[in-house]
């Protein structure tokens, strides 16, 4: 079982599906917490995860499906896809670090809601978390095109 770290704190309310590139959230980490983001400053960039907390999957609806519900798309699984409702609602996404205030890390590019549980913060290393010549079909091209 998982518990949560801290939540987000941001203007986005609504869950959807582009436009999050400008997006600044705060994280609020539990005040107990806090001693662990030491030296995390000094990274530019750290991976969020975080719980779905408004995702309901269901099975016959999710499973397969064309990402973000557009016809422009081919149906593929929903591990082909990175979509909100899934088998267990855990969201990964990698952002821009902006700063980090006693409790508070400031970042932009999440795309988690205004009171979403935070399950963890690691930091962005390249080494590990850029891979080169890494390929993704076409179509997800085309879905990412106006997400950030």
């Amino acid at each position: 079982m998982f518990e949560a770290i801290g939540t987000v704190k941001s203007n986005a309310t609504e869950k959807v599906d582009h436009n999050w590139g400008d997006i600044v959230s705060e994280i609020i980490i539990k005040e107990e917490l806090q001693i662990g983001l030491k030296g995390l400053e000094d990274f530019s960039h750290v991976i969020i995860i975080y719980h779905l907390s408004e995702a309901s999957f269901i099975k016959e609806k999710h499973l397969t499906r064309k990402p973000q519900g557009r016809d422009d798309m081919p149906t593929v699984g929903i591990f082909s896809q990175r979509a909100k409702d899934r088998p267990n609602a855990i969201g990964v996404t990698s952002v821009k670090l902006l700063s980090i205030e006693q409790n508070i890390v400031k970042v932009q590019g999440l795309d988690a809601i205004n009171g979403t549980p935070i399950l963890d913060i690691k930091p962005y290393y390249p080494q590990y978390d850029m891979k080169e010549n890494a390929t993704v079909p076409e179509w997800v091209n085309v879905l990412m095109a106006d997400y950030f």
